[in-house]
């Protein structure tokens, strides 16, 4: 019997009988004295179990130490509090949330009927879950669904390191490749996800977003690994989602009004800011591709100015310029 269906038949003749011996446990479970003794302080110290010594009777009691205390509860192999099951509907709340559809159902059902059935064993009202996932709002701004077939795919590829081939329609050019790709890590940026991989067809790593792969299919050859410090400094050391090796410093300005928010956002890890003397915030973030970083520049104009490097000053202006055309704005 492994160690598992032990606790799981502990639990069970505990519960049943409430007050049970040394030596009738040991005969139940046909297991040592040391085992029982393991498994034991196993149950009642590391899962929180109600199981109780009482010296004057000579036998274990399954009972709580206080009437408010709460009883753990099973699942999968797994015990688990009320107010913990309460956090997990809220995780899986969440989870739906950010991706939309039915593969996040599909899946998770199961689980959240599991969850609602051990509060109700628990004397809670599954209403009680469904008031507090209705407190929780997830709002994915500009969020592009996921084919439930691709998240699938490339979750399985992930997760058993295999190579994965798929038709990529990249938005910037509108064009349509066959890829196959070694997946290295998903990635939720901006309420999208994405998968950062190496791309066999470019001999490079490149990051992929899943609502532009379509036909995904798991391959049964091996994923190359790539090193997370080389993921970190290819994908990771620019800013947003267009990053990579060759990296230069922005500098930004954001006006004493702005300021009070840009301060307290965080748009790259290695950001650098400080307060000038006249209140405003100056802001240092590396990029590479400065597209998504003019985005952003626009978003906060006329409350920010680029201070460096000219480059990205110049390629803003052009933008404004652009935008003031179509307008109507200028000629």
């Amino acid at each position: 019997m492994s160690k598992t269906e032990r606790l799981h038949l502990l639990v069970s003749i505990l519960r049943a009988r409430r007050r049970i011996t040394r030596a009738e446990l040991q005969d139940e479970t046909g297991t040592s004295r040391a085992t029982l003794m393991r498994d034991l302080a196993w149950l009642r110290d590391g899962l929180g179990h109600p199981i109780h010594w009482d010296k004057d009777a000579q036998c274990y009691q399954w009972r709580s130490s206080s009437p408010n205390e709460e009883e753990p509860q099973e699942l999968a192999g797994l015990w688990f509090k009320p107010s913990e099951v309460l956090a997990l509907l809220t995780l899986d709340h969440l989870l739906k949330e950010i991706q939309p559809g039915d593969l996040m159902q599909r899946h998770l059902q199961p689980l959240e009927q599991r969850l609602n059935q051990i509060l109700n064993r628990s004397g809670l009202d599954t209403a009680a879950a469904r008031e507090l996932t209705g407190r929780v709002r997830v709002i994915g701004l500009a969020q592009r669904r996921v084919p439930p077939q691709s998240f699938e795919a490339v979750g399985l590829a992930l997760s058993q390191r295999r190579r994965l081939t798929m038709q990529y329609k990249a938005r910037g050019t509108a064009q349509q490749t066959e890829r196959t790709v070694s997946p290295q890590r998903l990635v939720y940026y901006r309420s999208n996800w994405l998968l950062d991989a190496w791309c066999h067809r470019r001999n490079e790593l490149r990051s992929f977003s899943l609502d532009a792969i379509y036909h995904p299919q798991v391959l049964n050859e091996p994923a190359i690994d790539v090193d997370s410090s080389i993921l970190d400094q290819t994908l990771g050391a620019g800013y947003g989602i267009f990053s990579g090796k060759d990296v230069q410093w922005a500098t930004l300005r954001f006006t004493p009004e702005r300021a009070r928010w840009v301060a307290a956002e965080e748009w790259h890890p290695e950001q650098q800011g400080h307060w000038d003397a006249q209140g405003h915030w100056v802001l240092k973030i590396p990029y590479s591709d400065d597209r998504e970083l003019v985005m952003d520049i626009l978003r906060h104009t006329p409350e920010v100015e680029v201070l460096a490097p000219d480059s990205l000053r110049q390629q803003v202006l052009k933008k404004m310029r652009e935008g003031l055309v179509r307008w109507g704005g200028v000629s």
